[in-house]
């Protein structure tokens, strides 16, 4: 039987398979990111637009901005 030790200030798990030999090393990464821009759309309708609004601080999708105010008046 074989023994590995290893010491990496707990970031390393190793795993022996005695039956096969088979050694496993596992070291878990950094975490990433979040999961990309989080988006309040509790007031979410038919068509609505995403907009950043600068005083909640976040994206929205709501009835302030749709595709028919868009193009209302010629309003860009």
């Amino acid at each position: 039987m074989t023994t590995v030790n290893v010491s990496t200030a707990g970031k390393t798990t190793v795993v022996q398979d005695t039956e096969t030999n088979v050694v496993s090393v596992i070291t878990a990464g950094p975490q990433g990111p979040s999961a990309g821009i989080e988006v309040d759309a509790t007031a979410k309708i038919d068509k609505s637009v995403v907009y950043y609004d600068s005083s909640a601080g976040t994206f929205k999708a709501d009835t302030v901005w749709t595709t028919s105010t868009l193009t209302d008046g010629g309003n860009f």
